[in-house]
């Protein structure tokens, strides 16, 4: 009957603490004293920080579709060019030789309206000459845009490949940056995906500028969740008037989300797998440990959120104690 006894009491204690295939028969009758709190919602302001690089907001690769001689190049690296000033000037010979060619069509055009009006020409040698004409004008507008290259729009050359008299082959002869108003994209993890909205306002830090905060706006909130890393993009945009940032800054977002509920712990009570990143807590339920992994969120000083179903109001979470425990062991809570 003893020997009966014992073995129930042994099978009492393990159902009582559960998983009994974590708990070896040394642990079993172990009790570890902890100290635990229990979990009641905090009401916190919601934000996030994320880090990117800068870059300009538009970017001009100056590539023209003509082949051949660079003769001027207009710009250096630094220069500031505003819109529509001169960037390069290709080799003008086929411009100059195609403007001639539509200045003697033009001639000959009018030549034959003037015939048709008297009966000595027939329409469709208008129509042919009309159609020679147009032909060779949209072609000399080509060539006057890939001749003389203009700035789209007011930036900084960034950089510039070849000299005066080399010959363009494929390469950009010069790239032209916007930096008057930059861009970054930047990773937000999916779960505030339903709290992005275009045109939400944010601020941007600089360890270059410590004590400045910079303005700016989510201006496109990509629509998809990338599977691998669980996060989707948001393009913003900052303002630069006076040119304090540069692209390819390292730049931290904070972006503010408004106040909402969150369960909230000492982060020193928030134990890390060894050899993985994955985070756990201890919280106790039948007066045994159980281990449940735990997602981190936003942290507050020496506190931090910890988000997993299993993490409740009311749930009592071990604080002091829990590097000694294994999942299943028994405890006892301390004042």
């Amino acid at each position: 009957m003893k020997k009966i006894f014992i073995y129930s009491m042994a099978v009492l204690t393990l159902i009582s603490c559960g998983k009994k295939e974590s708990v070896t028969s040394e642990e079993k009758e172990r009790v570890e004293q902890v100290r635990t709190t229990i979990l009641q919602p905090r009401e916190i302001e919601r934000e996030i920080s994320v880090s990117t690089n800068l870059q300009g907001y538009l970017t001009q690769n100056v590539a023209p579709s003509l082949q051949g001689k660079i003769e001027h190049i207009y710009c250096e690296v630094g220069d500031h060019k505003s819109a529509g000033s001169d960037l390069v000037r290709m080799d003008q010979t086929q411009y100059k030789t195609t403007k001639i060619s539509l200045a003697n069509l033009e001639i000959e055009k009018n030549r034959i309206e003037m015939l048709l009006k008297t009966g000595s020409a027939t329409q469709q040698q208008l129509d042919q000459i009309t159609t020679q004409y147009n032909s060779t004008k949209e072609q000399l507008e080509f060539l006057q845009t890939n001749t003389y290259v203009k700035a789209p729009f007011s930036g900084v050359i960034s950089a510039k490949n070849y000299e005066d008299g080399e010959l363009y082959a494929g390469q950009p002869i010069v790239i032209l940056t916007q930096i008057d108003k930059l861009k970054a994209l930047v990773a937000i993890p999916e779960t505030y995906f339903p709290k992005f909205k275009s045109g939400m306002k944010l601020s941007l830090t600089s360890e270059i500028y410590p004590d400045q905060t910079f303005p700016a706006t989510v201006e496109i909130v990509y629509p998809t969740i990338d599977p691998a890393s669980h996060t989707f993009q948001c393009k913003i945009v900052i303002p630069n008037s006076k040119n304090l940032l540069r692209p390819g800054m390292y730049v931290t977002t904070t972006i503010g989300l408004g106040k909402a509920n969150a369960l909230v712990i000492p982060y020193q009570a928030v134990e890390k797998l060894v050899g993985a990143n994955d985070r756990y807590v201890f919280i106790v339920e039948n007066g045994c440990a159980k281990r449940v992994s735990v997602t981190l969120g936003q942290r507050f000083d020496q506190d931090i959120e910890i988000i997993a179903p299993e993490i409740v109001p009311g749930v009592e979470v071990v604080t002091t104690g829990q590097h000694k425990l294994v999942d299943g062991v028994k405890v006892n809570v301390v004042e």
